[in-house]
């Protein structure tokens, strides 16, 4: 969701007191064996006929996934220009305000538009995920269709008892839940009529060829250890059981078996977010790692800092990693003072490693640090960098080291990272604006090493990896 509209992490209760018993995955046993080779490209505001064009050079980039903006219908100013951000309109975060859960929208497309670039995945074999919210509607309850409000009940069974006033105390998990996240009006999502209605919208996706969703604000939606809306009728919070498949609803259930998609849940972490209970139904955003990468590429070492730990409750095989997202690259412009380089040598690092499954976001074509947003043009491609020769050399990388455990090496003042996958192949990363020398242990067999990407010589001898870094570059080394 977007800082623009005042998002403010919340936090919820620890503990699952739910009665009702399911058969779920265990993610949070942490298999050491595991290992990840899939990696996600947000193509960020780019529409439909955008990702299709591009998506040859997505696959021979090495991205296994793409995952796209809302597709809802959603909120839309008279007059809507074309860039992504205008002070006066705004614009790429009108696709967070549905205005009903239907497929198209100005910015991404039209159906049709989607299901070609759908059928484009499938010729490169890649898998498309969407961003899906359902926890809110547009902050203008008006705009809301009439064939929603009729499919739900009524516009009185669309929201939450007190859906319609934000939230002010973000400790406190009944408003957390209950109430509108930046001001936008909390939907009822124990209301069974719109669950049907949402599972319907989700089927639609599927049929279409949809293999996998990111789910917006999800730790606003209740799991059933929450408060429940007893007001409103609610008996029972289990709207993810339906999501995910375990519960139908009105003879509506998912129409795929829930293990072959690829699903996470934005669950921002705070103190009192129940990240485990929300981990048996899906994988989760690892946004406390996100922050901790980011703090190491500004200083350019990982020097005290600790980059083994994913700081997280669930286990790492099911967290979706990042060196930045789209809200701290665009809202709180947290991210977006690192340069390409930096966020390369971030990707490469996170990419490199054994678990989490990396997603890489699409920065504005021609964005700078001082222009983030660059030529600001909604439904354009991003810029050059998600087929930079290192992002490509790390992809392929991941790929070709499944079923290789990591042993990751740091050196002394914390400023070269080398990830060491079984005795394989590794990684070289230098965060450093200067050129350093690099002697760090390794499994790779003694003699010489060709990296992948520039073609420099690294050597091995007694179990040590030697060779030179340039400044800000990553290097990827496999045995032959």
């Amino acid at each position: 969701m977007n800082r623009i509209l005042s998002i403010i992490a919340c936090v919820g209760l620890a503990a699952c007191t739910s009665q009702t018993t399911y058969n779920v995955v265990d993610r949070m046993t942490h298999d050491p064996n595991a290992t990840n080779t899939e990696t996600i490209l947000h193509v960020w505001s780019w529409n439909f006929p955008t990702i299709a064009e591009n998506m040859k050079q997505i696959a021979d980039a090495g991205f296994t996934m793409i995952q796209t903006s809302p597709v809802n219908a959603c909120f839309s100013p008279e007059g809507g220009n074309i860039k992504i951000l205008d002070e006066k309109e705004g614009n790429w975060y009108h696709y967070y305000q549905p205005t009903d859960w239907t497929i198209g929208n100005n910015i991404v497309g039209t159906e049709a538009e989607m299901k070609a670039m759908l059928d484009s995945a499938d010729k490169y074999d890649i898998r498309v995920l969407v961003d899906v919210l359902p926890n809110h509607t547009a902050f203008n309850i008006d705009l809301v269709t009439d064939e929603f409000y009729a499919a739900v009940g009524g516009r009185d069974k669309m929201f939450h008892t007190y859906g319609l006033e934000g939230i002010q105390d973000y400790n406190d998990r009944t408003q957390c839940t209950h109430q509108g996240v930046g001001g936008l009006p909390d939907v009822n999502t124990e209301n069974p009529l719109f669950q049907k209605y949402y599972m319907q919208f989700v089927n639609k996706l599927v049929e279409m060829g949809v293999r996998g969703f990111r789910y917006d604000t999800a730790k606003h939606i209740g799991v059933h250890s929450d408060p429940l809306d007893t007001e409103a009728g609610v008996k029972e919070n289990d709207f993810w059981d339906v999501a995910t498949g375990r519960k139908e609803v009105l003879g509506v259930s998912l129409s795929i078996p829930y293990d072959s998609l690829f699903v996470y849940g934005e669950v921002l972490q705070d103190k009192n977010v129940p990240e485990e209970e929300y981990a048996s139904y899906f994988g989760q955003t690892a946004s406390s790692y996100g922050h901790v990468l980011r703090e190491v590429l500004a200083k350019r070492s990982a020097k005290d800092i600790d980059v083994l730990d994913w700081y997280h409750r669930a286990a790492p095989e099911h967290l979706t990693t990042w060196v930045e997202s789209h809200d701290t690259y665009c809202n709180a412009n947290e991210s977006a003072g690192l340069t390409d380089a930096q966020i390369r040598t971030g990707w490469v690092f996170l990419t490199a490693r054994q678990n989490g499954t990396p997603l890489f976001y699409s920065r504005p074509m021609n964005s700078t640090r001082e222009n983030y947003f660059g030529d600001n043009l909604l439904g354009a491609r991003g810029n050059d960098e998600f087929f930079h020769p290192e992002v490509v050399a790390v992809n392929k990388f991941r790929q070709e080291m499944n079923g290789q455990t990591e042993d990751m090496k740091v050196s002394e003042d914390g400023e070269v990272i080398v990830v060491n996958r079984g005795d394989k192949g590794a990684a070289i990363i230098n965060f450093a604006l200067e050129a350093n020398e690099v002697e760090l242990p390794t499994a790779l067999a003694d003699g010489e090493y060709t990296d992948a990407v520039y073609g420099t010589t690294f050597k091995v001898e007694n179990g040590l990896l030697k060779g030179s870094a340039a400044p800000e570059t990553t290097y990827i080394i496999v045995r032959k």
